[in-house]
């Protein structure tokens, strides 16, 4: 027997004035659909939520990504900017081996063995990076390449390095060679005996002369006519005051009949410094100094060492 539900609506003064009746299945079926309906709007509530946060996610991340994008470009532009002072590098140290091949030929100086080339023995310049990618291509083989010249030139800038040290102390050497070397008059004056053989002014005999007699003045400068040490500065048998200089490389030079030393045993000097003054102490005839230039304890023409 289906159960009803009678609802008296009453007047304002208290007096029922409606009736209706209703099953309690239909309210059963009412309330379950309420419930059903408040379900359903909580999950539709929930999905929008849902969803709405996704697409915030999902902005978030096309934004991440379109930096990231950017970053990728910007990289790329260095890489490629990284590349361009890679080839500039290289062009500039071929630069610099050919102007030191061309100093070379021009001092005819042989270059050391092992570097003869300067990507090493055998190697060859690499050729220039490729820095007309696209930006949007990967750049992976671009980088490696980059890594593997990086490498080839430090190698060679080191070679480089090498190389130009050693035409600089060769050049260095040469210079303090030309330093040492004899090259000027060591008195003004005029020559009164030359080298080699003559007749002695004393004897009448024929003697060997190892020097060259310049006549001048008592007192006139006698100057080192090159770079060395004094090794010798006193009275030295018929030769009177006396002042030896060693240049080094097996050059010595002797001057002889001094009025006044100057430069003691020891000293340093430099080719100009004036050393002491004509004399005639000694066995003379005049005054006038008396002057030897000596290789490896040889006498030699003092003349061929005269470029003034």
């Amino acid at each position: 027997m289906q159960r009803k539900i009678t609802f008296f609506m009453l007047s304002a003064s208290g007096s029922p004035i409606k009736q209706a009746t209703v099953s309690r299945t239909f309210l059963r079926f009412s309330g379950l659909f309420v419930t059903a309906c408040i379900i359903f709007f909580v999950f539709a509530m929930y999905d929008y939520y849902d969803v709405k946060l996704k697409l915030s996610n999902i902005r978030g991340v096309e934004s991440d990504l379109s930096e990231q994008s950017d970053t990728i470009i910007t990289q790329r532009k260095q890489i490629k900017k990284f590349a361009d002072e890679i080839n500039s590098l290289k062009s500039k140290l071929v630069d610099l081996n050919s102007f030191e091949k061309k100093l070379r030929i021009v001092a005819n100086i042989e270059k050391p063995a092992g570097q003869d080339n300067l990507f090493g023995i055998g190697g060859s310049t690499p050729g220039d990076l490729n820095t007309q990618i696209p930006l949007t291509d990967k750049h992976n083989s671009l980088v490696r390449e980059m890594h593997e010249q990086v490498k080839q030139l430090d190698f060679a800038s080191i070679n480089q390095k090498q190389g130009f040290e050693s035409l600089l102390k060769y050049l260095e050497d040469q210079q303090n060679l030309l330093a040492s070397t004899p090259a000027i008059r060591p008195v003004s004056g005029w020559t009164s005996s030359r080298f080699g053989y003559r007749v002695s002014p004393f004897t009448g005999l024929r003697e060997f002369h190892k020097g060259l007699d310049i006549a001048t003045r008592i007192g006139t400068p006698i100057i080192a006519t090159a770079n060395g040490v004094v090794t010798f500065a006193g009275r030295k048998g018929l030769l009177g005051k006396m002042i030896i200089i060693d240049h080094g490389h097996g050059m010595v030079t002797r001057y002889g009949h001094a009025d006044k030393l100057l430069k003691k045993g020891g000293e340093a000097v430099k080719r100009g410094d004036t050393i002491a003054l004509v004399g005639n102490t000694g066995r003379s005839t005049g005054s006038h100094l008396h002057y030897e230039v000596r290789l490896n304890g040889i006498p030699v023409n003092p003349e061929k060492y005269i470029l003034n």
